[in-house]
């Protein structure tokens, strides 16, 4: 698997997990402190277990301040996952314009595992609750599904209408399985890590064609139903003239 995209995000990842075992800087607004916060009790508690005052306080902020930025502990954590696509977003590689769109994904896709190494114990933490937890899954599942979106556009694929949809949500899918992974991979290089992507790559090539080819199944279908209604249409003309 002598991929260049790898092989880049590789040495990248070398540095990343060097720092990743000191905390991230904290922000200075109460937003970006609430985030910090729950990452950071998310490292040590479930998910079920945190309550807004613990983030508060954890924070360092009033209730009152973090009650006019986020609603509930998911809506913190929907801004956690946001910070992350910003910073996947603006860490784009100009030298990757010129590769296929599987290198490109793969190259952002390793960039976002990049992104999250600080929080690596967050995340396990909430993966387990989403077992556990039928709702946070499905809400996780919608916040991983938009996310996705975005790294289909970073990557140069489309991810927009119904086809876009469903490639999302394929991408959520094969990205959630590369992180089960990714959590228990302590080698330098992340080889598992990568080579679980690099499958999970090959799968999503060949179901996009399948999405591709069902998806045009309508547009036959609607083809060949105004070949077969035109002579019809061309009879009921003919005998009206008569």
């Amino acid at each position: 698997m002598a991929r260049k995209p790898a092989r880049k995000s590789a040495d990248k990842t070398k540095s990343v997990r060097k720092a990743a075992a000191a905390p991230p800087p904290r922000g200075t607004s109460d937003r970006a402190k609430a985030t910090d916060a729950l990452m950071a009790v998310l490292a040590e508690h479930s998910f079920e277990e945190i309550g807004l005052a613990e983030v508060a306080g954890r924070a360092g902020i009033k209730l009152s301040a973090l009650r006019a930025e986020f609603g509930s502990t998911l809506a913190i954590y929907a801004a956690h996952i946001k910070d992350i696509d910003n910073i996947v977003l603006d860490g784009g590689d100009a030298d990757m314009a010129e590769e296929p769109p599987r290198e490109r994904l793969f190259d952002v896709e390793m960039r976002r595992l990049e992104a999250l190494a600080p929080y690596k114990e967050a995340v396990r933490s909430v993966m387990r609750s989403a077992r556990r937890n039928p709702g946070l899954a499905l809400a996780l599942n919608v916040m991983a599904v938009r996310s996705q979106g975005w790294m289909l556009e970073a990557a140069g694929i489309g991810a927009s209408g119904p086809r876009g949809t469903l490639r999302a949500q394929g991408a959520a899918l094969m990205f959630a399985r590369v992180v089960s992974v990714w959590l228990d991979d302590d080698e330098e290089g992340l080889d598992a890590t990568m080579a679980e992507l690099d499958r999970g790559l090959s799968s999503a090539a060949r179901w996009d064609g399948f999405v591709g080819d069902l998806c045009s199944i309508p547009a036959r279908f609607m083809r060949g139903s105004r070949r077969r209604r035109r002579p019809v249409d061309e009879g009921a003309v003919e005998a009206d003239a008569a």
